[in-house]
C-alpha cells in the first residue's frame, strides 16, 4: 500500500493533469457509483489533494470524489491519447481537455457531499498530515506528548492514521530507526531529548522521501551508493528491507521481526 509521500506525489500528477480544467467526460466503473459519471461530466475540477493516503478531487459543484487504493489501487495519468493498455478494472476515469487520469482496481471510491466530507469514516479521524504545509515540528511534538497516547507502543503507534496522517510500514521503520527507538518503546518512555529526536525524524523522513521518489537514506550516501552501480532497492533505506545487512551507523546487523502484523526491521545496536 502507498504511503502518504507517494500518494502525495501521485496527486500532484494527478493535479497537473486535470486541475482548473472541464471534466470533458466522468465514468465510474463500479455500478452504484455510475449515474454520478454524467453529473460530475461539465463540472470543472477545483482541486485534487491527498489527505492522509486518500486522495480528494474537488468539483464545482461542492461534491469530492473520495479515493483510497488499499492494496491494488493504482492510478495511472496521461496527457494526451486514449486509456492505456493494461488488464486492470477501469473504476474511475476523468477526462479533460489538458489531461486524463485512470483509476484501477481500487474499490473503496465515494461521491461525498461537504457535509459528507467533515463525517467520513476515515477522513474524520486524520491526524495531521505530515506533508501538509501547516504540520510542522511543534504540531508534530503535540501529538508525541499527547497524554491520551502516552501508553501507546511506538511500533502500532506508527501506524496509526490517527496519531499522524501518511505514516506506513516503511516509513515506522526508517523513523524510529533515525530517532533510536526501540518499538515496544511508549510515549511516556521518552524523556524530552528523545521526544524531540523522535518528532524531527518524525517530520524530516516523509518529506524527505516526497522530495526524492522514495528515498529515506541518508541522502549524501544514497547518491554515492547509485554513483558505485548499487541497485535503487539497496540504497533507498536506512534499515527496511536491510535483514541481515550492516547498519549504517554502528554496524550491527539488521533483524526483521513482525509488529502488529507487519514486518518491520531493527538494528540492536542503535535501537536498544
Amino acid at each position: 500500500m502507498p504511503e502518504g509521500p507517494e500518494v502525495h506525489r501521485q496527486a500532484d500528477q494527478i493535479r497537473d493533469a486535470i486541475a482548473g480544467e472541464v471534466a470533458r467526460h466522468v465514468y465510474f466503473g463500479q455500478p452504484r457509483l455510475r449515474a454520478a459519471g454524467p453529473a460530475l461530466t461539465g463540472q470543472r475540477v477545483l482541486a485534487v489533494r491527498a489527505a492522509g493516503k486518500a486522495f480528494l478531487i474537488e468539483f464545482e459543484d461542492a461534491r469530492t470524489v473520495y479515493v483510497h487504493l488499499q492494496l491494488y489501487g493504482k492510478w495511472l495519468v496521461r496527457k494526451r491519447g486514449g486509456p492505456p493498455k493494461t488488464s486492470r478494472t477501469l473504476r474511475l476515469q476523468i477526462d479533460t481537455d489538458q489531461g486524463s487520469a485512470f483509476l484501477y482496481s481500487a474499490s473503496e471510491i465515494a461521491v461525498l457531499d461537504p457535509e459528507e466530507v467533515a463525517e467520513h469514516g476515515y477522513l474524520s479521524k486524520l491526524g495531521p498530515d505530515l506533508l501538509a504545509p501547516e504540520t510542522d515540528l511543534e504540531t508534530v511534538l503535540a501529538r508525541i506528548r499527547d497524554p491520551e497516547l502516552g501508553r501507546r507502543r511506538l511500533g502500532n503507534l506508527y501506524l496509526d492514521q490517527g496519531f499522524l496522517a501518511g505514516l506506513g510500514n516503511y516509513l515506522r521503520t526508517e523513523i524510529l530507526h533515525e530517532a533510536r527507538l526501540h518499538p515496544d518503546w511508549r510515549l511516556c518512555d521518552l524523556d524530552g531529548w528523545e521526544s524531540r529526536r523522535l518528532a524531527k525524524a518524525t517530520l524530516a523522513l516523509p518529506q524527505r522521501s516526497y522530495e526524492t521518489g522514495g528515498i529515506t537514506n541518508d541522502l549524501a550516501r544514497a547518491a554515492r551508493l547509485k554513483a558505485e552501480g548499487v541497485k535503487r532497492r539497496a540504497y533507498r533505506w536506512q534499515a527496511f528491507a536491510r535483514a541481515g545487512k550492516p547498519c549504517y551507523r554502528c554496524g550491527a546487523e539488521i533483524e526483521r521481526c513482525e509488529d502488529a502484523g507487519r514486518r518491520l526491521y531493527i538494528c540492536y545496536g542503535c535501537q536498544e
